[in-house]
């Protein structure tokens, strides 16, 4: 009952309206020179230095899903939760010159999503499209899964109902509020509150690790505990150590996640909000301190194990929901202040996420869809209202996804996510460093490479669903005589890419036309106060002067 959860309560809502009411101070914040403008509304008018941009991009990337979802694969399968580790600290050197480059050409051209620079350097509305409808879809499920985090909080403290609606209310007011202040405040918001929230994380999780091994015996008998468990599993795949069967997923699905990381719209964002190429850099260079944080929340799973937390029951009949067991194992060992604390911490680490990411989606569908499609000759003040209003849209799809599915697909939703978005490594990624491929090719490389992805997911199955149970996909359906699984996007990917190198060298034997590139070379290390490329003017590259378009 919530009655015995009054003080968690409490202490979730005080924390809760803080950052509220953070949200919508946060429009007069950096006095802003005119809302009703993407670079302002929706990349704080690309301003923001070292520090916000820390906090900005690690509170966008290490959410309330990470919070409850990765420890509760670890309490369910052992070491292979342990993926999501290495993969942020492989992250940091993949991405460091590629998103350099990609903020100078977005800083020269004026771009506010990834689909601009694809539009601009293969002079493709088409692929465009496709990279910004890839985004969209793939961030989609990314918002709604920043609910579980929350839903998880609220069943812990009892603040559910029988009914669907009542059962919901709580995240339905919740997200209501976070759209009320980021249509007014955009990127600002959750800039400003990321302080708060990453705060917190650090203050709950170290206090955690060491309080807990402590008052359980410490940490030779939290891992005796965890093994002790997964030796009784069924499944031979559990363990506090992997084994021949898993390790081909682990790191394929770690390496893939890592690639897949920063072509997700939100991260972008992050990235060209900042004010020039030395504070990515140097951001580069610090936000693998958050990999420290991540595996210390990650042995909160074994945490639990040993602490004896017991999962509450999940949405259909018979099944348990793991995204439950942090909450559960702070409201047990902790006293109810701090239990408190650490909920508003799960609580608000699903706002700054989700309110980066509906942004993100906002500003695609405005720039890539609306303004090429719908009115070329959008004024600034207009693309800014679509952006604001896309963005209620998308929150209240999100909640959606939650009320009326279960949340263990979302979650499945999420890894299919990561495999969609890989699709598009080829165009942006790669395009930042080359323009060798033709642009028909890139497009057939992303419906093969897509098409494929779906295919191989519909064969996954689960123990609750036939068909897209997740993104390990069995070896032994390519006809290889193994038990080992392979993570979907890596394979999808690759053969993206070679359709694209492929067609690629038959359009260029064939003379295809290959379009304008619209940006020229200097344009990739343009710095803070360099200028602008001027409307209405277009880049010849092959000779590098400006022409009238």
């Amino acid at each position: 009952m919530w009655r015995d959860h009054l003080t968690e309560i409490i202490v979730f809502s005080l924390l809760f309206l803080l950052v509220s009411a953070m949200g919508f101070v946060a429009a007069r914040w950096r006095r802003p020179k005119d809302m009703a403008h993407l670079d302002e509304w929706g990349l704080g008018g690309r301003s923001f230095g070292g520090w916000i941009t820390w906090f900005l991009v690690g509170g966008d990337l290490y959410t309330a899903y990470t919070f409850v979802a990765v420890p509760a694969l670890m309490f369910g399968a052992g070491a292979a939760g342990f993926f999501a580790v290495p993969y942020t600290i492989v992250v940091y050197p993949l991405v460091f010159l590629v998103l350099i480059r990609l903020w100078s050409v977005s800083h020269r051209h004026g771009f506010v999503t990834p689909a601009d620079f694809v539009r601009t350097r293969f002079d493709s509305p088409v692929l465009a499209l496709l990279i910004a409808i890839t985004g969209i879809v793939a961030t989609m499920p990314y918002i709604a899964l920043q609910l579980v985090g929350i839903e998880a909080v609220l069943k812990t403290m009892g603040v559910t109902g029988e009914s669907t609606v009542a059962r919901h209310l709580p995240i339905i007011i919740a997200f209501a509020i976070l759209a009320a202040y980021t249509y007014q405040s955009g990127l600002r918001a959750p800039a400003l509150i990321a302080f708060v929230k990453d705060s917190l994380i650090y203050i709950v999780i170290l206090v955690a690790v060491i309080y807990l091994p402590y008052k359980l015996g410490g940490w030779g008998d939290i891992f005796d505990a965890a093994d002790a468990k997964f030796q009784a599993s069924p499944s031979p795949n559990d363990g506090i150590l992997l084994n021949g069967n898993n390790q081909l997923q682990y790191v394929t699905l770690a390496f893939g996640s890592a690639l897949a990381l920063f072509l997700y719209p939100h991260s972008i964002t992050g990235v060209l909000a900042s004010r020039n190429r030395d504070v990515i850099k140097r951001n580069m260079s610090a936000l693998p301190a958050y990999s420290l944080l991540l595996g210390l929340i990650a042995l909160l799973g074994y945490m639990a194990i040993a602490a004896g937390v017991k999962p509450l029951p999940g949405a259909s009949a018979g099944s348990v929901d793991n995204n439950t067991i942090v909450p559960l194992l702070f409201d047990k060992q902790f006293p109810d202040w701090f239990a408190g604390v650490a909920y508003a911490a799960i609580g608000i680490g699903a706002l700054v996420p989700a309110a980066i990411m509906s942004i993100a989606a906002a500003n695609l569908f405005t720039r890539n869809i609306y303004k090429e499609y719908l009115k070329r000759d959008a004024s600034p003040a207009q693309e800014a209202n679509v952006s604001k209003i896309t963005s209620l849209v998308v929150k209240v799809g999100a909640v959606a996804c939650i009320v009326f599915l279960d949340p263990q697909f979302s979650i499945d939703l999420q890894l299919i996510g990561g495999v969609i978005i890989l699709q598009t490594l080829p165009a942006v990624a790669l395009g930042l460093y080359t323009r060798w491929f033709h642009r028909t090719a890139l497009i057939a490389g992303w419906v093969a490479g897509m098409g494929l992805g779906m295919w191989m997911l519909y064969q996954v199955a689960s123990p609750t669903k036939k068909h897209f149970g997740g993104s390990a996909f069995p070896l032994e359906k390519f006809g290889f005589d193994t038990p080992k699984t392979i993570y979907v996007g890596i394979v999808a990917v690759l053969v993206n890419l070679a359709v694209a190198a492929l067609l690629t060298l038959i359009l260029r034997a064939a003379k295809a036309p290959e379009g304008v590139d619209g940006t020229t070379p200097d344009d990739y290390f343009a710095d803070e106060g360099d200028p602008r490329v001027t409307p209405g003017v277009e880049r010849d590259a092959d000779s590098a002067r400006e022409t009238v378009a």
